[in-house]
């Protein structure tokens, strides 16, 4: 059963609050502290981003840059430098955007959104290269190209990339083979039990230099804003935290690992984005990472009445004892 992680008080009141379970492992892999559902399977999302990435890797795809390997991995916001990258990887491999399959959208970031928006019909404003996984999906047309697979309906679970991602994603987390979903922007999506997602992350942190676990970590670490975006949780987790590789995925998952070793994950049962970062701050603090004053208020954001401070959203109080 999961238990309460985050709370939101107003005014000295406890208006709502965010429940869901999370582990954190130590350096040997093994929990040290496991609150609710973490054996279960869940959907990742786009933290399973890395193990796609390390699979192309595996499989021939060679990227220009550390760039060019952590757009692969993102889920970014659509902004000029994401949206140049993509672009960039498509033409190194002779690839049109409409050879994109994931679904247009509009950039996430605002100003990006408004400069997509400006002048032109709403309708055709969205486009695929601005979807927040078409790096990922650049960097599997690329690997498709390079191993003579099908560039059309790569998609497909049947397709042999796709077979490729779900044997990586087993091997690398262990996980017993379970039936597949469909994610946000087509893709199959593995589930993976927070555990292991959590083994997952410090198989790559840990991975030895050159090996595919190591390059997608390292680029991960020294990119944060290629695979997110202005002010995006992941860009500043890593800001605040030297040395952490880390990765979020949709409707309230997050998991990341310290270069020792010790690494968590954890799913927010109502997906709401405001429990991220007080909770992820709670769980680094529990495993030793102290953020600067600099950093406060990303791990205690305000709650507002009147445009003044009447309350915070923060981690349940002894929430990891």
């Amino acid at each position: 059963m999961s238990v309460d992680l985050v709370e939101v008080v107003r005014s000295g009141f406890r208006e709502c609050v965010h429940r869901g379970s999370v582990v954190i492992l130590n350096g040997d892999g093994e929990p040290d502290i496991a609150l609710g559902e973490v054996h279960l399977p869940i959907f990742p999302r786009s933290t399973n981003k890395p193990m796609q990435a390390i699979t192309l890797l595996r499989n021939g795809f060679e990227p220009e840059d550390e760039a060019e390997l952590a757009i692969a991995t993102a889920s970014h916001f659509g902004e000029p430098d994401h949206v140049e990258l993509v672009q960039r990887l498509l033409d190194r491999f002779g690839f049109d955007e409409d050879q994109l399959e994931c679904p247009p959208d509009l950039p996430s970031d605002e100003l990006a959104r408004a400069r997509a928006l400006a002048g032109q019909d709403r309708d055709k404003a969205a486009r695929r290269i601005y979807m927040n996984c078409s790096g990922k999906h650049a960097a599997m047309l690329a690997t498709c190209k390079i191993n003579d697979w099908p560039t059309v309906g790569y998609l497909n679970a049947a397709h042999p990339l796709q077979q490729a991602v779900s044997a990586t994603i087993a091997e690398i987390t262990g996980e017993s083979e379970v039936d597949l979903g469909i994610d946000g922007c087509g893709l199959p999506i593995v589930p993976v039990s927070l555990v292991n997602l959590a083994r997952a992350y410090a198989a790559m942190a840990t991975g030895e230099p050159g090996t595919p676990q190591r390059r997608v970590a390292e680029a991960i670490r020294n990119n944060p804003r290629v695979i997110s975006g202005t002010d995006g949780p992941d860009l500043l987790t890593m800001q605040a935290t030297p040395g952490l590789v880390c990765k979020i995925g949709a409707d309230g998952v997050h998991a990341g690992a310290l270069p020792d070793g010790r690494a968590f994950a954890y799913k927010i049962d109502d997906g709401h984005d405001r429990a991220r970062m007080p909770l992820t701050q709670a769980i680094l603090r529990r495993m030793g990472v102290e953020w600067t004053d600099a950093h406060a208020d990303l791990a205690t954001p305000a709650v507002l009445g009147g445009g003044a401070r009447v309350g915070v959203i923060r981690a349940v109080p002894g929430l990891f004892g």
